[in-house]
């Protein structure tokens, strides 16, 4: 086993060595440009771009010409939301999303868009029927993100989709962290937004799924230029990456089912472990409807800030960001009704393709014992297990 121990793949993830290797000719090799039409260097590339947007389509079960290429998640939120809502249009979302979604959301609203911001529950699901009860005429989309990125929680988005197909809206989610961890189905969707570097596949590169039928969902595009990918999004083609893309989708249809079983034991043996080892630690979210890769966990007493330095050689995130001076807790736990204490004592542990059982149980070891030394430290803690 190797240190430094990497358990933060909700953040990124090393590219998967057959994803590189995938790539691999189209840097230096296969280096024409796709929209390059009357050469074999272009045809060779746009071939290239086909084959990954199939491989991208069957994932998700879309028609490859339903498939945008984008840099990433953070752009397809920002094509599919401002390709969408005008202003006087109503926008619904939730509390918990992703900044690329809650941001573009503040923007629209600067443009005149009114957003509607659904509370989650204490599991961290939405309550369908406060979804049914916010739609109103001047409705025009609904965005709810698949899984999240903190809690790992995973919405019902067949359902959510169904509520507003009925009242004839659009629906959009942000699947950035679901696609390829768990199966995930465009029926119910008109669009869907992946990112490469989440799946096993490089930085800078994923897509949008776009209705083509039922409804032919048209977008204002975001980027102007030579009408690149059907006037959505123009500028050429990142080849290597769109190869690696879709090859990592490729290898996550193979591979998936067999991946989320061993990571969900792996982390449940890590829960279990901390569990056994240590009171006072409390999961953040259901367990029942959650990513398989996912662990959040607030440890009472002990700043996430603090443990995060004693476990200098594990790579984790803490589920509140520093932003400027001022340390906030996150938003997401807020939502979920958690306390300042408790948010700021909260750590995500994200498993990947690449942890071993060996890693987990270090990782499991090294926390304790952390844990254990900064409680000593804590008088808080010995007050309240004096008394």
């Amino acid at each position: 086993m190797k240190l430094p121990i990497y358990m933060d793949n909700h953040a990124t993830t090393r590219v998967d060595p057959r994803v590189f290797e995938a790539m691999r000719p189209y840097f230096c090799d296969v280096y024409g440009n796709a929209a390059s039409r009357n050469h074999s260097f272009g045809w060779q590339a746009e071939e290239a771009v086909e084959k990954a947007r199939r491989q991208v389509a069957a994932l998700i079960g879309a028609n490859a010409k339903e498939i945008v290429f984008t840099s990433g998640a953070t752009e397809s939120n920002n094509l599919a939301l401002k390709g969408i809502a005008k202003k006087g249009d109503q926008v619904i979302t939730a509390t918990t999303e992703h900044k690329a979604i809650l941001d573009t959301c503040k923007h629209l609203e600067s443009e005149g868009v009114a957003v509607t911001y659904l509370p989650v529950e204490r599991d961290g699901l939405l309550d369908l029927e406060k979804l049914r009860n916010a739609i109103t005429d001047r409705t025009v989309l609904v965005s709810v993100m698949a899984a999240n990125n903190e809690t790992g929680t995973v919405q019902n988005i067949a359902e959510i989709g169904s509520i507003a197909k009925e009242r004839g809206v659009l629906v959009h989610t942000d699947a950035a962290q679901q696609a390829g961890k768990l199966p995930i189905d465009v029926v119910n969707l008109d669009l869907l937004s992946i990112s490469g570097h989440k799946m096993y596949g490089p930085k800078g590169v994923g897509a949008l799924y776009v209705r083509r039928r039922d409804p032919r969902v048209q977008l204002a595009p975001q980027m102007d230029g030579g009408g690149h990918e059907r006037g959505m999004r123009s500028g050429t083609l990142n080849v290597p990456g769109i190869v690696g893309l879709g090859e990592a989708c490729a290898i996550a249809m193979r591979e998936m089912r067999e991946e989320s079983r061993r990571l969900a034991s792996l982390r449940d043996k890590l829960k279990d472990r901390l569990m056994a080892g240590l009171d006072e630690v409390y999961v953040n979210g259901t367990m029942e409807s959650r990513l398989p890769n996912n662990l959040n966990m607030s440890f009472a007493y002990v700043e996430s800030e603090s443990l995060m330095m004693g476990i200098n050689d594990i790579a984790v995130s803490s589920g509140s960001a520093c932003t400027s001076a001022t340390l906030e807790p996150s938003h997401v736990l807020k939502a979920l009704g958690l306390g300042d204490d408790r948010a700021h004592s909260s750590i995500r542990f994200g498993l990947g393709r690449f942890t071993t059982e060996e890693e987990v149980d270090y990782v499991a070891g090294r926390v304790i014992q952390v844990v254990q030394k900064l409680r000593e430290l804590s008088p808080l803690y010995e007050m309240h297990h004096s008394s």
